[in-house]
This record gives structure tokens, sequence and C-alpha cells, in this order.
């Protein structure tokens, strides 16, 4: 996808100020803007009250801090890294530690691990792993496009990356697992159901 052709936004709350949480609530929000939504999927990890697990930003506004901490889990593996859009539309992947934060970030989200960084498969995975699941990421194409993918079988992190790097990404960061679901009615993807912090959506206008 185009950033710069797409309207691509982060979600989390209703204007009303409660949680989303699952995509059919998504797909009501926008309607109600006057929108359609066109994709959508779960955008990174969260807490038990639905809250955004690291760097939040929505808006050019700072919701939930950056997280620098150690700790057990997914979000936690080295390097874990941030997913944000700009005010011109452009958008990034950065590994956490060297995320500088400044005025143009219109959106972002932080999860982990980093998938690919340079082009390169994160060594901490192993390619025959036993570790499978449902997972969904996002990458960046070298010409700055965003590629969005979710796995339809269980998969270890190792082949997820592997599918970026040969998609020809130069980045790409882990969102999460078998919570994953994935909006795509042109492909005849439709899953409307879930229970998230922060999701990723694609709208246009009604015509």
């Amino acid at each position: 996808m185009n950033p710069q052709k797409k309207n691509t936004q982060l979600y989390w709350k209703s204007d009303k100020g409660e949680l989303l949480k699952s995509l059919d609530h998504l797909i009501t929000d926008v309607q109600h803007k006057n929108k359609k939504l066109v994709f959508a999927m779960n955008g990174g990890m969260f807490e038990p009250d639905n809250s955004p697990k690291g760097l939040y930003i929505e808006d050019f506004k700072i919701l939930k801090s950056i997280d620098t901490l150690q700790g057990s889990g997914n979000f936690y593996l080295k390097p874990n890294g941030i997913f944000y859009l700009t005010r011109n539309n452009r958008a990034g992947i950065v590994e956490t530690k060297k995320y500088v934060q400044n005025k143009e970030v219109r959106y972002a989200t932080q999860s982990g691990p980093m998938l690919i960084t340079n082009g390169k498969i994160n060594p901490i995975f192993q390619e025959n792993s036993k570790n499978l699941n449902i997972r969904n990421g996002v990458g960046i194409l070298k010409n700055g496009d965003f590629l969005f993918v979710m796995s339809k079988k269980e998969i270890n992190f190792y082949n997820l990356a592997e599918f970026f790097k040969n998609s020809g990404c130069k980045d790409a960061l882990y969102l999460d697992g078998y919570v994953s679901r994935t909006y795509l009615p042109e492909k005849k993807w439709i899953q409307k159901d879930g229970n998230f912090g922060i999701m990723i959506g694609v709208t246009e206008s009604k015509k």
C-alpha cells in the first residue's frame, strides 16, 4: 500500500472515549464518520485493560509512553521496534532504541520483535523453530510503501520474517500472534471479531 494514496490511521477508542476492541466496532466507528473501512488488522500488543503496550501516538498526541524496559514475552524480544506514520504520510519502522520523538510523527505503535532490519532477518530467529502460531506484521518496501501480512496457518518467526524479506521489505515489525485478525473484503477475508488494543485501518470516503 502507498501511504501517500491510502488514508491510514491507528485506532484505539471512539470519539466518545469508548474502547473499540474489535474490527466490527471499528467498521461502525468509521461509518459514523462517513467513511468506509477497506482494510484493517490489529496493530500491536496490549495490556489486560486493552491499553497499548509501549508507545502509542494518535493524531500527534502521545497517549502511551515508550517502553524501553526489559521483560518476558514477544514484545521484549530484542530488538523491538516502532511503526509510525508522519504528517506527510510517510511510513517507517525503526528499532525502539533508535527512535527519536519529533512533532512530525502523527501515528505510532510500538511492538516487537523486529522481523527485518536493513534487509536482514533478525538473528534470534531459528529456521526450524517449533514455536508456531498465527502471526501478523508490517513491513516497509524499498519504495516507501508498506506491506501488511497475516498468516492463515501457524508459522514461526523465521518464516514470517523470510516472507517479508522475499517480498522486498527493508524493515519489518511483528505485531501479534494468535489474537490477530484481518479485515480485507476486497479479497473476501472478513474477520470482524477480536479483542484488541490498537488497530490499523485504511479508509476511503463513502461514495
